[in-house]
């Protein structure tokens, strides 16, 4: 009677749970459809002040001059990008296209939703493919071309270099056209995935300085009234730090750094290598610093020039060894014959040069071609060889994971390289130090210091007990100095 009654007591708990189990499913089924009946409400983007005042005064303008209740390409450039029309036209294209306008204008609903979709993206990668399509054919299915891919690039360095003291740098387009015939290989068109793949891996930070732009405009715009941001006024400041590598004459071929390679490779290596020393410490605007990003380091400087400091190990080593802060060595290759150039290369080490029987670096040391084309040979640890005075081992330096094959040779004269198994002469090479400024200014002291205790070597203190027997006694007797000591009786 007891177990009967114990069974018929579990079987009402479990009837009771069962039931409580079914009660919550349908609790959160219930939750689920009205949450997705919700959710267009709630992912359709909610009003956003800037984007609701932007879009309010646009459609004024619209229909004060043209006569239409919406936004068109005219005014969207007259008012928002008046400068940069043909990015005016691309970005006005793109939300056209994606709010799937039938008109040749955007209504005012239709542009709120798409500009507040377009900043609402924080992923970088997918902030790329925003404008790699942006810049793409979208009427035949979004394709690439080497000429959209190239006035994309175009349009970033421009953006880059306009408030630059230094102006547009007259070696931009080589550097540009590098990019784009690494990229499509000879191809006509490609797809926008692969070319935003490409790009991500190559370059990742390309587009960062024209999203800063574009965010600036689309949100401060409204702040001027009616005027926006036409030609009457003023264009919004975009801050974009001046390097301090600008100080030495960038005029090619004296230096192997013009400024939009110094652009481009902001765009391409690890932050190591464009840290600040006016990085903030707060947590919120490191991380705002960290999205945005400089444009150009400030603190890149000169540490060896052949041209300058000669050729040869020697010189190679006394300029730079010491300095513990990433480095980037240019390497640019001449024909063995002729003065014909072949490519140039940059050899990026995240740590401090050593002598060594072995391979060192770290997961930051990496190499790259800049021209004729340009991309990332090759990343990691173990890539980097230097050796000129241990016996047994290869002298000269060298640069690839095969200590076999390396992909970059240099003899131990520093006069001639072998790039990819191809002998070549070098034509010039160029140390440049990316670490903090107080890094420099200690290398020079550990120079001084070196220099004094080298003079101090020189000046040999000899006694007399000495000098009677010293060799050099007997050299200047031979000489003819017999009486070199009478003075001292």
């Amino acid at each position: 009677m007891g177990n009967q009654m114990t069974r018929i007591g579990n079987a009402s708990h479990k009837k009771a749970e069962s039931a409580t189990v079914t009660a919550n499913a349908q609790g959160a089924n219930a939750v689920a459809r009205s949450a997705s009946k919700s959710e267009p409400d709630h992912n359709s983007h909610m009003q956003f002040f800037p984007i609701e005042s932007l879009a309010k005064i646009l459609s004024n303008l619209t229909y004060q001059e043209e006569h239409v209740h919406g936004i068109t390409k005219s005014v969207f450039e007259k008012y928002l990008f008046p400068n940069h029309p043909e990015l005016s036209e691309k970005l006005f294209t793109y939300l056209h296209h994606n709010a799937h306008a039938t008109t040749a204008y955007i209504s005012t609903g239709a542009f709120k939703q798409q500009a507040e979709k377009f900043l609402s993206v924080i992923n970088d990668q997918t902030i790329l493919e925003n404008y790699i399509k942006m810049y793409s054919n979208l009427k035949d299915g979004g394709n690439v071309t080497p000429e959209t891919l190239r006035a994309l690039l175009t349009c970033c360095h421009q953006l880059a270099m306009e408030n630059n003291s230094t102006g547009l740098c007259l070696h931009s387009q080589q550097i540009i056209n590098a990019v784009v015939v690494s990229c499509f290989h000879g191809k006509s068109s490609l797809s926008t995935s692969y070319v935003s793949n490409w790009i991500g891996q190559h370059c990742p930070r390309i587009v960062n300085g024209l999203q800063r732009y574009v965010v600036h405009v689309l949100t401060t715009a409204y702040r001027n009234g009616k005027a926006l941001l036409s030609k009457e006024q003023p264009q919004p400041p975009i801050e974009i730090p001046t390097p301090v590598v600008e100080k030495i004459d960038f005029e090619y071929p004296r230096t192997l750094l013009p400024m939009s390679y110094v652009w481009l490779l902001s765009c391409t290596l690890p932050q190591c290598y464009l840290q600040t020393n006016d990085s903030p410490k707060d947590i919120t605007h490191a991380l705002i610093a960290g999205r945005t990003g400089s444009i150009c380091p400030r603190h890149w400087t000169l540490l060896y020039s052949s041209g300058e400091h000669g050729t040869g190990a020697n010189r190679f080593l006394h300029h730079v060894l010491g300095y513990r802060g990433p480095t980037l060595l240019f390497i640019r290759a001449a024909s063995v014959e002729s003065d014909e150039e072949y490519a140039t290369y940059c050899v990026c080490s995240a740590v401090e040069w050593r002598e060594s029987h072995l391979y060192w670096g770290d997961d930051d040391s990496m190499g790259v071609q800049l021209t004729p084309s340009y991309k990332i040979i090759e990343k990691g640890p173990k890539t980097l060889y230097l050796n000129t005075n241990i016996r047994g081992y290869p002298h000269g330096l060298r640069f690839g994971s095969d200590p076999r094959s390396p992909f970059i040779s240099i003899d131990e004269s520093f006069h001639s390289v072998v790039i990819a198994g191809a002998p070549c002469r070098i034509a010039s090479l160029e140390v440049w130090g990316c670490g903090d400024t107080k890094l420099r200014e200690k290398q020079l002291e550990i120079k001084k210091w070196q220099v004094k205790e080298a003079e101090k070597q020189r000046v040999v203190k000899l006694s007399a007990s000495d000098w009677l027997d010293h060799p050099d006694r007997y050299l200047l007797e031979l000489a003819g100095r017999t009486s070199y000591n009478e003075s001292n009786k």
